[in-house]
């Protein structure tokens, strides 16, 4: 394992939900941490305890220009790329921005981490990936036709970080991430996450509505188990591990009824009034998947991964985070 002290990693996307537990975590390690972050999606309030360590740095800017990013990986080791604009919805009524962002700001960032002698590029790929595959458990070499522009762009991200791989020389890996929840999840906006906006429709009394009939299922992975994975990549020696992608998960699935009411059962322990809150059903959503699970078999065998959350024991410590953080209105 490498030694944490003076290793310098950049994280992109870093006032986001994902991209603040990974500069909390490796701040804590004695990493050198750089944020770079525009703050478009991302929130300067996840990142405001660390303004005052001296092993944090912020740098204000997008990825989607090439000298931000430049400046953003001068002296640094590893990248961890989480910026982008997430959300399926998002980009099919705005598909020129997401790829821009996802795409354009990707490739910037791979041709900076290159020209600045990075070490290795991890990045956030994503399990939108599989498209319209329908075999299940998902594993990592069978994926089908992308279902909305936010997926292609996920794909590309893939192609282009084989190609430096391949033609530069420059170490990276992918990470799908299956639908990611946990502490600083923004529940609010027109795309928010269904875990976070349902915890604070319940903590209102709110009925929240689920898409469909509640039958779709999700493999729900907790943010720990995606730190995890991101330092297994970011410090793995063996060189079989390297210059591909890994499903990012637990490794189960869970309906969204089941999930809604693990929800209910969890808040009721905090407000017994919520287990009386009826959940609505709308339309299934243009462009989701009905069923994702993934397999963790790859990650097993090459990185040592063993997800140290489920589901149910990371629900609860979400829930109990939301309770003491989200501010009744």
């Amino acid at each position: 394992m490498m030694s944490s002290t003076n290793t310098a990693v950049l994280i992109t996307g870093g006032a986001g939900f994902i991209g603040s537990n990974l500069c909390e975590y490796f701040l804590e390690k004695g990493y050198r941490v750089t944020c770079l972050d525009n703050f478009a999606t991302g929130h300067r309030y996840n990142i405001e305890p660390f303004l005052a360590n001296k092993n944090f740095k912020l740098i204000e800017g997008d990825i989607r220009d090439l000298n931000t990013c430049n400046a953003a990986v001068a002296g640094v080791d590893y990248v961890l790329h989480q910026a982008a604009l997430g959300s399926v919805p998002r980009s099919i009524n705005d598909p020129i921005t997401s790829n821009d962002v996802n795409v354009g700001g990707f490739l910037n960032m791979l041709v900076a981490s290159r020209d600045a002698g990075v070490k290795r590029f991890i990045y956030a790929a994503s399990s939108s990936t599989y498209g319209d595959s329908e075999s299940l458990p998902k594993v990592e070499e069978v994926i089908g036709k992308p279902l909305s522009p936010y997926a292609i762009t996920k794909y590309v991200n893939e192609l282009y970080a084989d190609i430096f791989a391949k033609t530069y020389g420059l170490e990276t890996i992918g990470l799908r991430y299956f639908n990611v929840f946990g502490r600083r999840q923004d529940p609010n906006g027109a795309y928010a996450a269904v875990i976070p906006k349902f915890v604070m429709q319940f903590m209102q009394h709110e009925s929240p509505v689920i898409n469909g009939d509640g039958n779709y299922s999700r493999d729900f992975t907790y943010i720990d188990n995606v730190i995890q994975m991101n330092e297994l990549a970011m410090t793995t020696q063996n060189p079989s591990a390297i210059n591909t992608v890994y499903n990012t998960a637990f490794g189960d699935r869970t309906t969204l009824n089941d999930m809604v009411n693990f929800l209910k059962l969890f808040l009721s322990e905090f407000d017994a009034e919520i287990a009386n809150v009826a959940v609505v059903h709308g339309p299934n959503r243009i462009g989701d998947i009905p069923h994702s699970l993934a397999s963790i078999e790859k990650a097993q065998r090459l990185l040592n991964y063993h997800p140290k959350f489920s589901f149910q024991q990371g629900l609860k410590a979400a829930v109990a985070w939301y309770w003491d953080n989200l501010k009744k209105e």
